[in-house]
């Protein structure tokens, strides 16, 4: 990621940019992900851990897309921390609410 740094413009206000060949290469990786998304669906050894192997490859796209278009990657640190921290938040509810209602009800807590 160092190698970032290196391919970025500056506009007027100083504010560091990337250059349209790291959006490209950033366009690639997306579509490379997405494939192997399609592939591991069709590929049936995989089966047990398909969900996990693709929430995991769409999480890596979801930050990838974050950083990069919506520019969070080169903006002032409170932009991100004003998304980064709701997220992480809502995500720790979800996690409880699944082990909540899914995980502990089969082991007999709170039948």
């Amino acid at each position: 990621m160092a190698d970032v740094h290196a391919k970025t413009t500056h506009h007027a206000e100083g504010q560091p940019h990337a250059s349209w060949k790291l959006y490209v290469f950033i366009g690639l990786i997306l579509g490379i992900i997405t494939a192997v998304e399609v592939a591991i669906f069709y590929i049936e050894i995989l089966a047990s851990v398909l969900v996990p192997i693709l929430l995991v490859l769409s999480a890596a796209k979801f930050v990838i897309v974050v950083l990069f278009y919506m520019h969070l990657r080169f903006d002032h640190p409170v932009f991100g921390r004003v998304f980064w921290f709701p997220l992480t938040l809502a995500i720790l509810v979800v996690i409880g609410m699944i082990i909540l209602f899914h995980v502990l009800p089969k082991y007999g807590k709170f039948a």
